[in-house]
């Protein structure tokens, strides 16, 4: 083609605004189809029982019990060991708040202020500087998930406030912002309600089983006659996807309607956790693919949560297993929970490593960074963090290795290294002390 869409074609329905994903006729003729870099955060609580974790040797990766639903993915993995997070040990006499301040510390390396009132106060996150810079030209500039209710009030941990618990990101260091869990609002956030956003609205919209492609169609017509074969193709799997992911809601819908017949307002939890987390993964493959953001995080769970894994045979709280005690069946039951959680992140890597991205996938343009602000749940440690990279950077990380820094190195130092990879410049972020060679 002669002339090139633009980046920021949409397809506009009745309330509707769909963006599209990077297609060849978007690109200028004789022009390489270039990409953004982009950021995932993707948190895990509690702990890892490390021994199950950790490679035995440095250089090129072996893949551990617990790392292990990553093995076809393992070139484009970097597991990292010896970081810790001073910022979230305690201060004299702060007594408990270990998984608080994990939490808390993970992305902005700050030490919270012990309170259980409104005068909370962090630190901005790594996130959230991420998003200054590559959300300058996206609808979103970041895009804050979880698994758990997202509640941002009461105490979780004795003195410590629940904002603390239950985010990783904050804008500024008195901001926390809020994580949402319910796919249906993510979904309407990523590409617009057709009606309003008042949950009347939605309720009638459910009722009807109306999609937001339905009113979309005239416009795909008429863009499919103005692009090539390949990007037609390119065009009708997007759609594919966003109808997939939109049944998969109203799903859910259905059934909790059917469950909870008294509820004005079904939420859209899907019934299984694993379903859930699939859910909110490919939401963000969605939302990355048409670039309505570049900068995401996920909270698999918040800290000390209550959360069992009956899927697994599990009834015992995530929490609880973490406080093994060294008994050899609860931490067979931890490494079990940590395993699962590495196979869903696998689910969403392979996702990304499956969708084209300028002149790769997504994976190849992004940094994943996936990890806990505390490796021995049983005694709260917070060195020698469990802490995995994925993804290209756009070419910039190399993966297939097991790297281990130096004793002790602050966990920032790594995370102002990732910025500085995706071009997000920092001289210091939280605690950090200098960049990493990664």
């Amino acid at each position: 083609m002669k002339k090139a869409l633009s980046r920021r074609t949409v397809l506009r329905g009745m309330g509707t605004s769909l963006a599209l994903p990077l297609l060849d006729s978007m690109v200028p003729t004789f022009a390489a189809a270039r990409s953004t870099p982009r950021l995932s955060v993707v948190y895990v609580p509690n702990g890892i029982d490390m021994r199950h974790w950790t490679p035995a040797k440095e250089g090129a990766l072996e893949l551990t019990p617990i790392l292990s639903p990553l093995t076809p993915l393992r070139d484009r993995l970097t597991v990292v060991s010896g970081l810790a997070s001073a910022p979230a040990m305690p201060l004299g006499g702060e007594g408990t708040g270990d998984h608080v301040r994990a939490a808390a510390a993970f992305l902005s390396g700050t030490h919270p202020k012990k309170t259980e009132g409104p005068d909370i106060r962090a630190g901005v996150s790594m996130d959230q500087f991420a998003a200054g810079v590559l959300g300058r030209e996206t609808p979103l500039p970041s895009l804050e998930l979880c698994l758990d209710s997202n509640d941002l009030l009461g105490a979780c941990e004795s003195g410590w406030s629940c904002a603390y618990a239950n985010t990783l990101s904050w804008r500024t260091p008195t901001t926390p912002l809020p994580m949402e869990n319910d796919p249906r609002l993510v979904f309407e956030r990523l590409f617009g309600d057709v009606d309003s956003t008042t949950p009347e609205a939605r309720r009638a919209r459910i009722a009807r089983n109306r999609s937001i492609l339905d009113s979309l169609t005239a416009e795909v017509k008429r863009l499919q006659g103005r692009v090539g074969a390949g990007d037609r193709r390119k065009v009708d799997q997007y759609l594919d996807a966003v109808r997939e992911i939109e049944l998969r809601i109203g799903k859910t819908e259905a059934q909790n309607a059917r469950e909870l017949p008294l509820l004005a307002k079904p939420m859209g939890i899907p019934p299984t956790y694993e379903e859930h987390a699939k859910l909110m993964f490919d939401l963000q493959v969605l939302a990355f693919q048409t670039d309505t953001t570049r900068v995401s995080t996920l909270m698999m769970s918040r800290e000390v949560s209550p959360r069992t894994y009956p899927e697994l045979g599990i009834s015992d709280p995530h929490h609880g297993l973490s406080h093994h005690g060294n008994n050899p069946e609860k931490m067979a039951l931890l490494a079990k929970v940590n395993t699962f959680h590495v196979q869903l992140l696998s689910h969403f890597l392979a996702k990304l490593q499956a969708t084209p991205d300028g002149d790769g996938t997504l994976l190849d343009h992004m940094a994943i960074l996936y990890g806990c602000c505390i490796s021995d749940g049983n005694q709260h440690l917070h060195t020698n963090l469990p802490i995995l990279i994925a993804g290209g950077g756009g070419g910039t990380l190399t993966g297939g290795r097991h790297v281990r820094y130096k004793e002790d190195t602050p966990l920032t130092n790594l995370e102002l290294t990732l910025l500085d990879k995706l071009d997000v410049r920092l001289d210091t972020l939280g605690d950090s002390t200098g960049k990493v060679d990664l």
